[in-house]
């Protein structure tokens, strides 16, 4: 008799809600189609492409990184305007056309909130900034430093490099950023920043969008008092001798300071403080006020029950959660199956995942495991648990051509991180790089030169070229999409992990709803495996394979896995 490890049940009664049964895709604008030939992507050209999303490829709905106006110093995510489109993008009747032309397809549309933090050009950091009397002074993080003002506030740490503090000269107080000096954080502890941001909430679901994807939001509020972080180094063992933590505390800051690289911290104070949880119920009874609207969080955290607890005590505060840890697995079975178990019984009841391979932050999936020639057999493994696994999955634009990281020269670098670290870390360009269309020069991004390098081997990873070929990443992708609507198991079934009698190189699971039961069998080796079905007592019909010769067919007694081979089985 097999072990069922987990059993994780669907809430049947709210089934039919759109978010649960889509297939999502983010799109990065500035890279996904230029119609007006400057190099950038825009508005229009995504209208020009949503017949190939929804009739050609099978997604339900679309997230958007930010089009906001933007002075780019973070590539949108350092918004100066939440309620205007930026130029480059094209214009609110843009938007307002995408938002038609997508709903008459039945495509959902979601957007990127970014208010942890403002643009330094935005109206209200300037006159923030302009006295320390002005009525929007307290919109933001300002603090006295210590020493005389010689030294911060106090010892936190930005996300990309330095401190976390910058001294402005007018007004001699320091202000708070968790990113870029030119992201200023907002003063989530004053009700008026939170009027307006509820105020930008609402303008844009009145205008139709059916939810939002809200970035960093565990950074929201800080500690009221600005107490330092520890050091990572107080988290040592206290087993460890004195000598060893003197010698620690001595070394490790100089080499750190010699590599001009920050000193480790904890992150204590300035992120997952108690009173985001408010902030993220208040949203939600704001979205929830709108039709059938939904929100997903971008939650980092350093363990799953705390990222999934901003689904809220009762499931009110996010609708969806992302968990980033599947980004970091190891490429073996064990190491994707512990993951995912991890993570559903983290998750409080009633709660929806939502799961990504790949982001507009992150390597591309395919090249993140290496390029031994088998990253194809890769990429389709993962699309296949991606589609399969209990909860909304998200696509990367280009994740179903195989699209491949691009890898760039300093001087052609955009990204302020991977410019700052180069080329110790090589930023994020390599994964924003143009969407491949077609074989011609530009690969059909734009009629002149893009404003990134086009990634790698686009003559063999292109819509155009694995439009033809029927057994193509493309096509294989799309194959996958259908059949997951056409399988009530896959869009609400509950989650079972198998482990007894299951090979250590393999991932299997079942879903099974009311209608049907699915085994879902990923080999994660580059070896033949055989699994036994004995345990079912059913003949099985296998519904789709990672491998295109496989001739499917029916099953009784054992299942022959090929290396890197992904199955669905229907049990009779």
């Amino acid at each position: 008799m097999i072990t069922i490890t987990l059993n994780r049940v669907a809430h049947l009664n709210d089934e039919n809600i759109w978010w649960k049964s889509s297939v999502f895709y983010q799109v990065y604008p500035r890279s996904f189609k230029d119609s007006n030939g400057d190099g950038i992507g825009d508005l229009p050209g995504i209208i020009s492409k949503l017949d190939y999303l929804n009739d050609g490829l099978g997604i339900d709905a679309i997230w958007f990184s930010p089009f906001f106006k933007s002075p780019d110093y973070d590539y949108g995510y350092d918004v100066s305007d939440y309620y205007n489109i930026d130029p480059r993008y094209g214009t609110m009747k843009d938007f307002e056309q995408i938002l038609n032309q997508a709903h008459s397809r039945n495509i959902k549309i979601v957007i990127d909130l970014v208010v942890n933090h403002t643009s330094s050009l935005h109206p209200w950091f300037l006159e923030s900034r302009s006295s320390r009397n002005n009525p929007r002074r307290n919109w933001y993080i300002w603090a006295d430093g210590r020493e005389g003002n010689r030294k911060p506030p106090n010892n936190w740490r930005n996300n990309f490099f330095g401190s976390a503090w910058s001294w402005d000269q007018k007004t001699e107080q320091y202000y708070l950023h968790s990113f870029l000096k030119e992201q200023p954080d907002l003063n989530w502890s004053n009700p008026e920043v939170c009027q307006a941001i509820a105020d930008v909430i609402r303008f844009w679901l009145e205008r139709g969008v059916d939810g939002f994807r809200l970035d960093v939001a565990h950074l929201y509020c800080k500690d009221p008092r600005l107490r330092d972080n520890p050091g990572f180094l107080q988290r040592c063992s206290c087993k460890r001798s004195n000598q060893v933590r003197l010698l620690d505390r001595q070394l490790i800051p100089n080499i750190m300071r010699l590599l001009s690289l920050p000193e480790l911290q904890v992150k204590k104070y300035n992120q997952h403080q108690p009173e985001t949880h408010q902030v993220l119920k208040d949203f939600r009874k704001i979205i929830d006020s709108y039709p059938v609207k939904t929100s997903i969080g971008e939650i980092m955290a350093d363990n799953p029950a705390r990222a999934a607890s901003y689904y809220g005590d009762n499931c009110d505060e996010l609708h969806m959660n992302f968990y980033f840890e599947l980004l970091h697995c190891r490429w073996k079975a064990s190491s994707f199956r512990r993951c995912i178990e991890l993570w559903e019984q983290a998750l409080p009841d009633g709660a929806w995942p939502a799961y990504t391979f790949s982001n507009h932050d992150v390597k591309r999936a395919i090249s993140r495991y290496g390029n031994d020639g088998k990253e194809d057999l890769r990429a389709r493994l993962l699309m296949m648990l991606l589609l399969t696994l209990r909860g909304t999955p998200f696509i990367y634009y280009g994740e179903e051509i195989g699209m491949k990281e691009a890898k760039l020269k300093r001087n052609q670098l955009k990204d302020p991180v991977g410019i700052k670290w180069f080329p110790f870390h090589p930023g994020r360009d390599g994964c924003r790089t143009p969407m491949q269309w077609d074989q011609d020069e530009n690969a059909g991004f734009s009629s002149n030169e893009p404003w990134l390098p086009l990634g790698p081997e686009i003559f063999e990873r292109n819509v155009t070229g694995q439009n033809k070929e029927p057994h193509s990443m493309l096509n294989y992708t799309r194959e996958l999409i259908w059949l997951r609507k056409e399988l009530p198991a896959l869009l609400n079934g509950s989650y079972y992990s198998l482990t007894e009698h299951i090979p250590a190189e393999c991932y299997c699971f079942m879903r099974k709803s009311e209608e049907q039961s699915l085994i879902v069998c990923l080999n994660f080796s580059s070896r033949r495996q055989e699994i036994s079905l004995e345990w079912l007592n059913e003949e099985c019909r296998i519904m789709a394979s990672t491998n295109p010769n496989n001739n499917k067919g029916f099953i009784k007694t054992s299942l022959k896995l090929e290396g890197l081979e992904g199955l669905i089985i229907m049990v009779a």
